[in-house]
C-alpha cells in the first residue's frame, strides 16, 4: 500500500442537541464531554499510531482560533485549516478538503471531530483494512456493528463479501469488508429490531475513506452542482494566515448536501455510472456520534446508581440520570431517568427518553429573538476570553483574561466609554497618544470615541474588570484598526 494517507477532519457541527454545554459559536466539538481533551482533541490523537501525514480540517470560520489552538495544545500541526463561511454539510466539506490535495491525490481519511471511539486499536485496524480498498478505487464507509436496536441512527444494508490482501484468518466473517447493498433510513423501533436479528445491517458511522481523485470523480457524475460551486469558492479563496478562506459568495450558493445523500447512496441505484465501487468495513469500537445528551450518558462510565456525574453534584436517591454542573451545585433528590445540565446562564432538565427533543428550545430561543443559543456567558477569543459578569440600563461588568504576549485589536468605540481595573498580571495600554502600564490594582478610563488597545507583555494571565457605560453596548460598536489575528475593518 503505497498511497498517501491524509486525515479530514470535518470540526463544521453545531450539537444543538447539547445545548446547554453547546452553543453555536462554541460547539460540541470543541468541549470535553468525554474526557479531559476536547472531542477535536481526542479525533486528532486517535490518528497516533497510523501511518498518515498531517491533517485537513474543515470548520466554521467563527471556530478558527479555538481549532487551531485545540490542535496547538495537543501538539497536532494541520496540513490546512479551511474555513466554511457557512454550513453547507459534510459533502462540500469534503470537497474543499479534496481540492486542497487535488496534486497529490491521497487516499483521504474523512472522520467528524465529535465522534467517540473507545477502542483505538480495533478502530486502527478497521482504518488499514478501508486504506486497502481505497487504493483500489472504492468509496469506503464505516460501519458500527450494532449492539441494539437503535432508531436513531441510519443503517447500511451488506452485501457480498469482498476478498483483500489484508485479511487475516482469524477475523470473523462480520469483522470482513462488504460491499454495500443499500443504505437505510433511520427506521422504527419493529424495523431496527429485524435488522439486528438478520445481522446483515451495521449503523451508518459517517465515517469514510477514498481517494481525492476517486471522490471528485463520483461528485462530477452524481452532483456536478456541488463540485462546480466548491471549486469556484475554492480557487477563489485565499490564504489568510495559518487558514484558507474559501470565497464566501460562491460558497453561498453551493447546494447543502451530505456525503451520503451526494453520492454514497447512488452509487449502486444507477447503473450508468457503475464503475464506481463502494464497500463497508464493520468496525466494533466503542463509537458513538454523541448526538444527544443520552448518548452521552451511554458513553461516560457510571456510577453504583448507574448516574453520569460531572462537576459539583450532590445525588440523593437520584439513579440513572446525567448531572452536570458547570458553575454551581446541583443537588438532585428522588429523581431517576433524568438530565439535569446547569451552565451559567441556563439549566436543562429532561426526561432521557427526550433528549433529541432539545433541538426544540434551542429554536424557541432563537425564534424568541434570544442569545442563549449562541454563546455562553463566557466568550473565547484568540486573545483569551471575556465573561458577563452583570448587566443593566446603560453599562454592562465583564471579567477579561487576556493571555501572556496576546493582545486585542487597536480599537474605537462610538457608543460606550470603559473602565479597567487590573486584578492579576500586568495590563500595557494603548489610549490615545499615550502607552501607559497598569499594575494590579490600578485602572485607567477609556472615553468614548477614543483609540485604545489592550496588550499582555507579561508572562502570566492578565485578569481584569472592565466597566462599560453608554447608550449602546453592544459587541458590533467597534472599529478595529489594526489586529494580530485579521480581523481590523
Amino acid at each position: 500500500m503505497s498511497s498517501l494517507i491524509v486525515p479530514v477532519i470535518l470540526s463544521g457541527g453545531s450539537g444543538t442537541r447539547l445545548w446547554p454545554l453547546s452553543r453555536k459559536l462554541f460547539p460540541k466539538q470543541l468541549l470535553p464531554l468525554v474526557g479531559n481533551q476536547t472531542m477535536l482533541q481526542e479525533t486528532a490523537g486517535r490518528l497516533n499510531g497510523l501511518t498518515i501525514a498531517s491533517p485537513v480540517v474543515v470548520c466554521n470560520e467563527e471556530h478558527r482560533f479555538l481549532v487551531a489552538e485545540q490542535l496547538r495544545e495537543t501538539g497536532k500541526q494541520a496540513a490546512s485549516i479551511i474555513l466554511e463561511p457557512v454550513g453547507k454539510n459534510t459533502a462540500p466539506a469534503l470537497t474543499l478538503a479534496a481540492l486542497d490535495k487535488k496534486k497529490q491525490d491521497p487516499v483521504m481519511l474523512v472522520v467528524p471531530a465529535d465522534h467517540v471511539i473507545q477502542d483505538v486499536e480495533a478502530f486502527h485496524v478497521a482504518v488499514k483494512k478501508a486504506a486497502v480498498l481505497a487504493n483500489d478505487g472504492y468509496l469506503v464507509t464505516f460501519g458500527i456493528t450494532p449492539d441494539k436496536p437503535e432508531t436513531g441512527y441510519g443503517y447500511i444494508h451488506m452485501g457480498e463479501l469482498i476478498q483483500t490482501a489484508f485479511q487475516s484468518a482469524l477475523d470473523s466473517i462480520n469483522e470482513r469488508p462488504h460491499l454495500i447493498k443499500a443504505f437505510v433510513e433511520k427506521p422504527d423501533l419493529a424495523t431496527a429490531e429485524s435488522y439486528i436479528s438478520s445481522g446483515g445491517f451495521l449503523w451508518n458511522s459517517g465515517m469514510f475513506m477514498m481517494k481525492a481523485s476517486v471522490w471528485l470523480e463520483a461528485l462530477e457524475n452524481f452532483r456536478p452542482d456541488i463540485l462546480e460551486s466548491s471549486q469556484k469558492s475554492y480557487q477563489l479563496g485565499k490564504q489568510d494566515g495559518d487558514f484558507y478562506r474559501v470565497d464566501a459568495d460562491a460558497f453561498e450558493q453551493c447546494p447543502s448536501e451530505s456525503i451520503d445523500y451526494a453520492v454514497m447512496e447512488k452509487i449502486n441505484k444507477v447503473s450508468l455510472f457503475s464503475s464506481q465501487k463502494s464497500a463497508v468495513v464493520p468496525l466494533a469500537a466503542g463509537w458513538s456520534d454523541v448526538g444527544a445528551w443520552s448518548a452521552l450518558w451511554e458513553a461516560r462510565s457510571r456510577d453504583e446508581q448507574n448516574n453520569v456525574i460531572k462537576g459539583d453534584v450532590i445525588a440523593e436517591r437520584t439513579s440513572n440520570s446525567l448531572l452536570y454542573a458547570n458553575e454551581r451545585l446541583v443537588a438532585t433528590i428522588g429523581i431517576e431517568d433524568l438530565i439535569v445540565v446547569e451552565t451559567a446562564d441556563a439549566v436543562l432538565v429532561a426526561h432521557r427518553d427526550s433528549a433529541q427533543d432539545v433541538k426544540l428550545i434551542v429554536d424557541r430561543i432563537n425564534n424568541a429573538g434570544r442569545d442563549e443559543h449562541l454563546i455562553h456567558r463566557r466568550v473565547h477569543r484568540p486573545w483569551g476570553s471575556y465573561e458577563g459578569i452583570d448587566q443593566g440600563e446603560r453599562y454592562q461588568v465583564k471579567r477579561i483574561t487576556v493571555n501572556p504576549g496576546a493582545a486585542l485589536s487597536l480599537q474605537r468605540h462610538y457608543h460606550r466609554a470603559e473602565h479597567w481595573i487590573v486584578v492579576k498580571g500586568t495590563a500595557k495600554v494603548i489610549r490615545g497618544d499615550e502607552e501607559i502600564l497598569i499594575s494590579e490594582n490600578q485602572s485607567t478610563y477609556i472615553p468614548l470615541g477614543t483609540t485604545h488597545r489592550l496588550e499582555n507583555p507579561g508572562s502570566v494571565p492578565l485578569e481584569m474588570i472592565e466597566v462599560q457605560s453608554g447608550s449602546y453596548l453592544g459587541e458590533d460598536d467597534i472599529v478595529r484598526f489594526e489586529d494580530h489575528y485579521g480581523r481590523a475593518t
